[in-house]
């Protein structure tokens, strides 16, 4: 049930979640980012998507992670276009052992909807 729930919670998260394993495959993708990448690519290399200088990011990241369980979110990136800022955020097991990682996104816009109001798509 819990992993029902906790899907759920992702799919209906308007900001794009791509989560990868150890082995830097995408291992999931929320509706939101197979709309903003224009494709599912479950099943591929996130390095694939990125450019080299990206990549070596990537792997410093996923280094500093595996250095202490206390290293577990890192800010990577700030889009001004969208008024956005990027974290890698890590994912550990029970007993803290790195597990893999995801791409968070925080959309810094003061909320327009009004309260109890739906929200729509971005």
């Amino acid at each position: 049930m819990l992993n029902k729930l906790l899907k759920s919670v992702l799919n209906q998260d308007l900001a794009p979640v791509v989560i990868c394993d150890m082995d830097d495959k995408i291992v999931y993708m929320n509706p939101s980012a197979i709309e903003r990448y224009y494709n599912d690519l479950t099943g591929k290399s996130i390095k694939d998507c990125h450019p080299a200088s990206a990549n070596e990011m990537i792997d410093k990241v996923v280094a500093w992670f595996m250095e202490s369980k206390d290293n577990n979110i890192i800010y990577t990136y700030r889009n001004d276009e969208e008024n956005k800022d990027v974290y890698m955020v890590a994912l550990r097991d029970d007993d803290g052992t790195l597990i893999g990682y995801y791409e968070k996104h925080e959309y810094r816009d003061k909320e327009t909807v009004g309260l109890y109001q739906p929200k729509n798509k971005i």
